[in-house]
């Protein structure tokens, strides 16, 4: 009632008011809903291996001080369309899979280095997302790059992801990383290295000045960071050019980034400087929620998601898609703790059978890890419990 209550009242608004709306697109699985918990500072979006783990739009919100910041997380589904059927996903995700994208004051494009398939050039549908909506400013995020060994790649990675050029500048390739080095968020015009070795591994290192008054910025360094004085540097500037649908055919990269943050989304390495960024782009505008808001979420939401999160992790191919959630009880205990109840209907035996498994081990631990996230969610002792239930 709480929830609802402040998502339909008006936003309590401060003397000036800054706001930005941002939209996180990219691949399946790139990390875009790690990201999203990690900005928010709670994990409200389900995060899974599997593909189409969020099945319904869904905005996460950060208010600090006079600023909001509205992120939308977008999943390039024309990719998987066959799947998207095949799953029956909502048909609201199936309409525009770039709808956020018209209202969004700032793109971030999510791309995971680990990934050796996807990793050396954008998505064909990503281009195409980013040729619709050229006035839209864009950045580029690489995140996993604790999975990376050899971070020299990274180098390699923003030029091709670029096609060499950033902010309207060509980019010169001074020297490489050493194979033991790290990387950590950095600025487009100069992608530095870390301290030199015989500097504390955790001394932080100045940004360059970007054109948004980011002097005096600093960030950390990863606690592994060994690295010599290495960058990618901005060479002459380019002249302005419309990038659009014709042009991305043969493009692996988009040359029109802003700026470019390398992160490590799941343990937050970095993700506390993109965030600051993301504060600093807001422009003076009204707030779209209360400063009470987390989330566009009902809380039954966060919950089924949360659960299918978890049976997404423990049951194999595509049987959690056949899955249907029943909500049973939602109420109140009394001494404040949330008491759920949840009905599991499969269509087929062998599936009932795996999900409960051997001596109800697998819903057993799939209800502890999801009660878990809902206590951490909810601030409130939760006490779930799942049924398993044969459809009729």
């Amino acid at each position: 009632e709480e929830q609802d209550r402040l998502l339909r009242g008006k936003p309590d608004q401060p003397r000036n008011p800054r706001v930005l709306r941002i939209a996180i697109i990219g691949v399946p699985n790139a990390g875009k809903s790690t990201l999203s918990n990690q900005l928010l500072g709670r994990k409200v979006f389900p995060v899974s291996r599997k593909v189409h783990t969020t099945r319904c739009k869904a905005r996460g919100v950060v208010t600090y001080e006079d600023t909001q910041l509205v992120i939308v997380t977008e999943c390039v589904w024309l990719t998987h369309l066959h799947l998207s059927f095949r799953h029956k996903l909502e048909d609201v995700m199936l309409t525009d899979p770039w709808d956020s994208m018209k209202h969004a004051d700032l793109v971030l494009v999510l791309v995971d280095v680990s990934d050796h398939w996807t990793r050396n050039s954008l998505s064909k549908e990503v281009l195409k997302c980013l040729s619709q909506f050229p006035h839209i400013p864009s950045v580029l995020v690489l995140n996993k790059v604790d999975l990376l060994k050899k971070k020299f790649i990274l180098l390699q990675l923003v030029t091709e992801l670029t096609e060499g050029i950033v902010n309207g500048k060509k980019l010169e390739e001074r020297s490489v990383f050493r194979h033991n080095s790290s990387s950590s968020a950095k600025a487009p015009q100069q992608i530095t290295g870390a301290s030199p070795p015989e500097s504390s591994a955790h001394e932080p290192h100045r940004l360059q000045e970007t054109d948004r008054a980011q002097e005096g910025s600093r960030l950390g360094n990863s606690s592994d960071t060994r690295a010599s004085h290495s960058s990618l540097v901005t060479g002459e500037a380019e002249g302005p050019k419309c990038w659009g649908p014709r042009d991305v055919k043969n493009m692996k990269g988009w040359p029109c980034f802003q700026e470019i943050f390398m992160l490590a989304a799941l343990h937050g390495e970095e993700v506390e400087t993109l965030k600051r960024y993301l504060l600093m782009q807001a422009k003076p505008g009204p707030w779209e929620f209360h400063s009470g808001v987390l989330t566009s979420q009902s809380p039954q939401e966060i919950c089924d998601n949360i659960i299918r999160e978890k049976i997404l992790e423990y049951l194999p191919l595509e049987v959690p898609y056949g899955v249907v959630q029943v909500m049973e009880m939602w109420e109140e205990g009394p001494s404040g703790e949330l008491l759920i109840v949840q009905n599991l209907v499969v269509p087929r035996k062998s599936h009932m059978m795996m999900l409960i498994g051997r001596r109800g081990k697998v819903i057993s631990r799939i209800a502890q890890e999801a009660g878990q996230d809902l206590m951490n969610a909810f601030l409130c002792d939760v006490r779930l419990k799942l049924r398993v239930e044969l459809k009729s």
